[in-house]
């Protein structure tokens, strides 16, 4: 999904990234509400994702960050502003682009440094003979809703997921850009340690946490999901200045 923006908002732009195994529906309404609003909108398919979970165990997580890069770049190509906002691995990925790139602001929904089950850690030694584990998807409350997140969650993947949450939180302190993070009281994949990482690590002069107490993991679908969107535009304006 890519929209041009309008009006004032027409020059600000905002990259709209899902999750691991996820996909864009888990992310549309809010990318939706942003458009209709008049941001600029770039929503990517994550390399790896929207197919099978077989091609995601093949699917290096450097191919990852180039698809949300991808996105950053083709919005700066036509914006003065760029926002991220990132859910659950989306939000790794926009805290690792942030340490790279200058951009406006991040908005991060229950972001993933760190898993919440503790077999994740053993993915690089388990993918040897483990090929997936049932999935992680759907953690909703809101009864109807569907992320169309994959079957099967595979092991190789995970291995690749924990080498991001590495690379990442390394260069934690170069992420200086106002951050607004959405944190669920009860969310089952990923666990606190993630937030307090990021709090511990980033430099951002400006960082605000808004707690989300009628959601689970995948709040951009669930109960809290209109919170999200007027509180994370209205954090867009007043950064931006419009």
């Amino acid at each position: 999904m890519i929209t041009a923006g309008r009006g004032e908002l027409s020059r600000i732009g905002v990259v709209v990234c899902h999750g691991f195994t996820g996909s864009p529906e888990s992310m549309r309404p809010w990318a939706e509400h942003l458009a209709a609003a008049g941001f600029a909108v770039n929503m990517p398919l994550l390399p790896g994702h929207g197919t099978s979970w077989e091609e995601l165990s093949r699917t290096p997580w450097q191919q990852w960050y180039t698809g949300i890069e991808a996105a950053y770049f083709e919005l700066s190509s036509r914006c003065d502003k760029v926002f991220i906002a990132g859910l659950s691995m989306g939000g790794a990925l926009a805290l690792r682009l942030a340490e790279h790139h200058p951009v406006a602001g991040l908005a991060l929904v229950n972001p993933g440094l760190t898993a919440a089950d503790p077999r994740a850690k053993l993915a690089g030694l388990l993918r040897h003979v483990v090929k997936s584990v049932p999935a992680i998807g759907n953690d909703i409350i809101k009864p109807g809703m569907e992320e169309h997140a994959y079957p099967r969650t595979p092991v190789a993947a995970v291995h690749q997921l924990n080498l991001l949450f590495k690379d990442t939180t390394k260069n934690l302190n170069l992420v200086t850009a106002p951050t607004i993070l959405f944190r669920s009281s009860v969310d089952h994949v990923v666990p606190d340690s993630s937030v307090t990482a990021i709090k511990a690590g980033i430099t951002s002069p400006d960082l605000r946490i808004v707690p989300l107490s009628r959601s689970y993991h995948v709040a951009t679908l669930d109960h809290d999901a209109e919170k999200i969107f007027t509180e994370s535009e209205s954090f867009f304006r007043e950064i931006a200045g419009v």
